[in-house]
């Protein structure tokens, strides 16, 4: 009871009732009357700030429950007063467990310094950011971006420090797939303009054989008609030289060097035919490659067309190596066009290899192993490094510098084999030195039995 009050009961008990004034005792009812609704009004509100409070409290569990980002609040001395469910996720250690303990204990060993350095730095009143190591439930080291600040009071004065962690290992994970997803995006762009170069060089390829096509079948047609007259000649110029004395006849043919040229006419022509044939065959692969999305199946023999597509490399190539080709004639049932673009490519690919070789020297060995074909390409160069071996076929990889190879020509071989000719094209070192690819194909696509001539 206020002091006020008890001295207005006290007079009024020693002189109230002497004097019998009931002024006195409406006044003090009216003064309990008030201090009881002050009292009333100061519980109403006092029980609105615990409502309020409460439900502030609330909030802030719940905003620290659902954050993803750790948080840690701890004295100036880095003992640990509060967390949240994001630290415990990543440690497996319950809030409980946790409040006493330091802070440091929760960091890699490499990282303690790093805490202890920001410890100072808010006892300064400073904030920052670290990257540091944070253990996980298994113990291994977890690497976080922190940032720390200042705990204060309502009067200013230091309490202790909030820090705030984020783990980057699920955002160095989204950047190596973003980043593997933009390498994939470039591949497959440079793999577009390299497609539309190959279509482009194509129809190009195929303007050019048509355009030789029509001077070499007449000059093929040619020789073969100067052939015959050559032989009429010699019949019409022995004829001749019968009718003649013995005297003139051998000066004139002397003179003339009838006989050498008689002699020369033969291999000249023979020459001439071997030279158009060679063209022509030239034609034809050049139409062969430029339309080679459009191969049938047809029957072949697979070690002319490897022959022919080896020779064609090694002609044009500026490395002269030493070709060698072992096998008897195999007849197969696949897409020639396709087989003789991947001997191409092996070749060249054997040829790039051996660049700064003393010998450079290729052996191709052509042979039927029950009812499969098999090619095997030999280069004399330096061999594939172990790491190469598994991705010598990847779209793009190339061990040649910048501007001299595309990465292409064995990763087009291995899709043209696999998808298309119903085969398998395997690499590997020789255990005497150099790279050895090995073609295996099956002598009839469909069929169990192959067709061979020995």
């Amino acid at each position: 009871m206020p002091d006020n009050l008890s001295h207005q009961v006290s007079n009024m008990t020693s002189n109230g009732f002497a004097e019998g004034n009931e002024g006195v005792w409406l006044d003090v009812i009216q003064k309990m009357d008030e201090v009881y609704a002050d009292l009333v009004h100061y519980q109403v509100e006092l029980e609105e700030k615990n409502v309020a409070l409460e439900e502030a409290q609330q909030f802030i569990r719940g905003v620290q429950s659902s954050m993803t980002d750790i948080l840690i609040v701890s004295d100036t001395n880095g003992h640990i007063q509060q967390s949240n469910r994001a630290l415990f996720n990543l440690n497996g250690i319950k809030e409980n467990s946790l409040k006493g303990r330091l802070i440091t204990s929760l960091f890699d060993a490499q990282s303690v310094p790093v805490i202890g350095a920001i410890l100072d730095s808010v006892r300064m009143a400073k904030s920052g950011e670290h990257e540091v190591l944070m253990l996980d439930a298994s113990g291994e080291s977890a690497p976080i971006v922190v940032r720390y600040a200042p705990q204060l009071d309502h009067e200013g004065m230091l309490l202790g420090m909030v820090l705030i962690g984020r783990p980057i290992g699920e955002l160095r994970s989204a950047y190596n797939n973003l980043n593997q997803t933009h390498l994939e995006l470039k591949e497959a762009q440079q793999h577009l303009v390299q497609s539309e170069k190959m279509a482009s060089l194509g129809r190009l390829v195929a303007g050019v054989a048509h355009e030789l096509n029509n001077p070499i079948s007449f000059v093929h047609s040619n020789m073969h008609a100067i052939k015959k007259y050559g032989y009429r000649l010699r019949e019409y110029i022995a004829s001749l030289h019968q009718q003649l004395g013995a005297s003139a006849d051998s000066e004139l043919r002397r003179q003339l060097k009838i006989d050498r040229i008689l002699d020369d006419i033969p291999s000249l022509v023979d020459g001439g035919l071997e030279g158009t044939e060679r063209v022509s065959a030239i034609v034809q692969d050049l139409r062969r490659f430029s339309t080679a999305n459009r191969e049938t199946l047809a029957e072949f023999d697979l070690l002319a067309t490897v022959s022919n597509a080896a020779n064609w490399v090694m002609q044009a190539a500026q490395l002269k190596a030493r070709l060698e080709i072992a096998g008897q004639p195999l007849l197969i049932t696949n897409y020639n066009g396709f087989i003789h673009q991947v001997i191409i490519n092996l070749v060249q690919n054997a040829l790039d290899a051996m660049e700064d070789c003393e010998a450079p020297k290729i052996e191709i060995c052509c042979e039927k192993i029950g009812n499969r074909a098999q090619v095997e390409i030999r280069d004399y160069g330096t061999g594939i490094a172990e790491s190469d071996l598994v991705k010598i076929f990847d779209p793009f990889f190339t061990t040649k510098d910048v501007g001299k190879g595309t990465g292409l020509g064995l990763y087009i071989s291995y899709g043209l084999i696999v998808e298309q000719c119903d085969g398998r094209l395997d690499v590997s070192n020789h255990p005497e030195g150099g790279a050895l690819f090995t073609l295996d194909l099956p002598c009839s696509i469909g069929g169990e039995n192959a067709t061979s001539t020995d």
